[in-house]
């Protein structure tokens, strides 16, 4: 009963803290970008994002690499600015660029002071290289050789080779399998051609989300997201992912040198707007994403001392993204830790959560979401997500309220009807060799 009153406590607290989240604006450039907009004058800070339908999923195989040296080359050379130029006169005015590369979405991110000349002068630089970015071709082959470096570099290493192989594993040929960074061979092959034919099918105004957040009023930001997007090309390619499928049972033991094994599981998880998605992130916080607290590290690391960590989470995106398990272990415990993980695993989707482990993980998620909107850069972090993934404008304030309502038997359900623990594809490198 003390429980349950703490709780209740805790939620109402919260539910004060998150109603006063802040209040989204959103509206369409006068070309039909969409812009979600956030005003808050407590820092002289401004804070902006544009993102695209441009992520690895874009790639095809023969040019694989190629939405990420798109995205990665935008900074390095923009309507005869060089590298050096763009560099310093952000420097100059102390802002920064950022930006965010992932299987469905890229983009860049600008913070700057609100001032007048900070301001002005960043956005000039953050325009020109949304809308003009230049791609030069000493700077492509130099950024090849980069990349292709740390292709070579990463295919050694273990955990390199076990995220690899599972993707391949889960996904085949879809394009969530592919390789982010690409292949050797095909970044090599790249030509500018190849970018600017990318830039102009993908970085279009139509697949453009802006986000903004800081000390502008609408008008202010009306006229910084017209001005992000007025060169934009106006239509292109949709990025059009398609459903992912049931993959193949298969266990794959890779042989190498390290001292431990990695060991990786993964099942086809969910899309971002699932109906299915919090009973599911619940229910995955006690399974092996609440830390020291999930069943997994109980049974893993407490009882049995066979990893120092273990751990599940689910990857949202358009389409099924991983549901994922991975844990490091002694080679010569590395069957008997995989064994004990799909135990785990088996028994918590045949039997779910116990109320004890529900409300304690309802406490966590909900004590810990204030941090996750305690600066700029994360409101605008979810103001992106939002945007891109057409999520209602209440979602920062559904939160809660949906995290609060998940019941055990929902968690229960969701999972056996999602995850079959019988059908993971599994990845062992440092496998015990015969």
């Amino acid at each position: 009963m003390k429980k349950l009153f703490i709780f209740v406590l805790l939620i109402g607290f919260y539910s004060q803290q998150i109603s006063a989240s802040p209040a989204i604006q959103f509206w369409q450039t006068t070309n039909g970008a969409k812009v979600y907009f956030v005003e808050n004058h407590d820092l002289p800070i401004l804070d902006i994002s544009i993102e695209f339908g441009a992520g690895s999923s874009t790639d095809t195989p023969d040019k694989l690499g190629r939405a990420s040296l798109t995205q990665h080359l935008l900074t390095l050379g923009a309507k005869g600015l060089s590298e050096d130029q763009i560099t310093n006169a952000l420097a100059d005015v102390g802002a920064q660029l950022g930006g965010n590369f992932g299987r469905d979405r890229a983009g860049l991110s600008l913070r700057t002071l609100s001032n007048e000349r900070e301001r002005k002068q960043a956005l000039n630089i953050y325009s020109r290289v949304i809308q003009q970015p230049e791609f030069p071709p000493d700077i492509l082959a130099r950024e090849q050789a980069r990349v292709t470096a740390g292709l070579k570099e990463a295919s050694t290493k273990p955990s390199y080779i076990a995220g690899r192989t599972l993707m391949n594993m889960l996904y085949g040929d879809h394009p969530y399998g592919f390789n982010g960074s690409g292949e050797i061979d095909t970044v090599n092959a790249l030509q500018k051609e190849d970018l600017i034919h990318f830039y102009n099918a993908y970085y279009t105004v139509e697949n453009a989300v802006i986000a903004i957040i800081g000390d502008v009023q609408r008008l202010e930001a009306a006229a910084i997201a017209e001005s992000l997007t007025a060169h934009l090309p106006l239509k292109g390619e949709k990025s059009l992912v398609p459903p992912v499928q049931i993959p193949e049972v298969k266990i794959e033991r890779i042989a190498h040198p390290a001292t431990q094994s990695h060991i990786q599981l993964a099942y086809p998880g969910l899309r971002r707007n699932d109906p299915d998605y919090f009973p599911l992130l619940v229910g995955n916080y006690i399974l092996g994403g609440g830390g020291f607290v999930s069943r997994l590290v109980e049974e893993i690391r407490q009882k049995r001392g066979l990893a120092y960590s273990v751990h599940s989470f689910f990857a949202p995106y358009k389409e099924q993204g991983p549901f994922q398990i991975g844990l490091q272990t002694k080679k010569e415990q590395s069957e008997q830790a995989l064994t004990i993980t799909q135990q785990v695993l088996k028994n918590f989707v045949a039997e779910g959560p116990t109320e004890d482990e529900l409300t304690a993980a309802k406490q966590n998620i909900i004590g810990g979401f204030p941090l996750r909107l305690d600066s700029n850069k994360k409101i605008l972090g979810y103001l992106s997500m939002i945007g891109f993934y057409d999520l209602p404008l209440t979602y920062v304030d559904d939160y809660l309220a949906a995290v609060e309502t998940v019941t055990t038997a929902q968690i229960k359900q969701a999972f056996k009807h999602r995850i079959r623990p019988e059908g993971m594809v599994t990845v062992i490198v440092g496998a015990v060799e015969d």
